[in-house]
């Protein structure tokens, strides 16, 4: 009796030691916090990671919507890169305004990166910025300011309050006249820890005039903007494959 009791301990012994090596072979999994820090982590480390190239690609699509002239569908339309500028402070690159720089220094901008394109019939000419941010509750609640929507300037993003973002003139081109003055409207987009700033104006130097007078160039002009600045964002705030632990101890 007392040996067949021994091996009915021994055998469970085993059982139990088996079930625990098996539990630290079995693959370790995140929590929900672990996976929401390391999905962004990886979101905010992409402008370091992607080439400038594909940050702002040589061509970007977007549309005008013929419904807003009684067109059925929409018009498809490219924007052509110009120049991209090197790396800069957000001082620097934002320009004058207070309450851009508020919301940039209320979530510790780490630096803006710009590049200026134009629209195929070289008309019009739009710069296009990236503020790096420390998180994305503080890129939404810095659209939120910028454009007064309740949305955060999420996906397609909103028209700003306020002229923004020093433009970036680009010698020998059609913004080779775009400056400060020659801002007429602006657009913002939050996505992941990144604002994504633009400012669209004419190619011929005119400075700032009622743009909106004009319903077909205000249509226009807020299109190019809408679309570069959408095209830029969406990458940056993509979320990344779901992260896994590649399963060994210690992982």
């Amino acid at each position: 009796m007392l040996a067949a009791l021994t091996a009915m301990i021994g055998v469970g012994g085993i059982v139990i030691a088996g079930a625990g090596i098996s539990g630290q072979l079995m693959p370790r999994r995140f929590t929900a916090a672990q996976r929401q820090r390391i999905e962004s982590w990886d979101i905010a480390r992409r402008w370091r990671t992607t080439p400038k190239t594909k940050i702002f690609p040589a061509r970007l699509r977007y549309k005008l919507d013929g419904g807003e002239f009684g067109n059925p569908g929409s018009l498809a339309l490219t924007a052509r890169r110009l120049g991209i500028a090197r790396q800069a402070s957000c001082r620097r690159a934002a320009g004058a305004g207070r309450t851009l720089l508020t919301a940039l220094d209320r979530d510790g901008c780490q630096a803006i990166l710009r590049a200026t394109y134009t629209d195929a019939t070289s008309s019009l000419v739009l710069t296009v910025g990236v503020a790096v941010l420390g998180s994305e509750r503080g890129a939404a609640s810095a659209a939120r300011l910028l454009t007064g929507n309740a949305s955060g300037g999420q996906s397609r993003g909103a028209q700003a309050k306020r002229l923004l973002l020093r433009p970036l003139p680009v010698p020998d081109t059609p913004a080779s006249a775009f400056g400060a003055k020659q801002r007429q409207l602006a657009w913002v987009v939050g996505s992941g820890s990144y604002l994504v700033l633009a400012t669209a104006g004419y190619a011929d130097g005119r400075p700032k005039v009622p743009v909106a007078s004009d319903s077909y160039t205000y249509m226009e002009m807020t299109s190019l903007a809408r679309g570069v600045a959408a095209d830029v964002a969406a990458p940056l705030g993509t979320p990344p494959p779901v992260p896994k632990c590649p399963g060994a101890p210690g992982c």
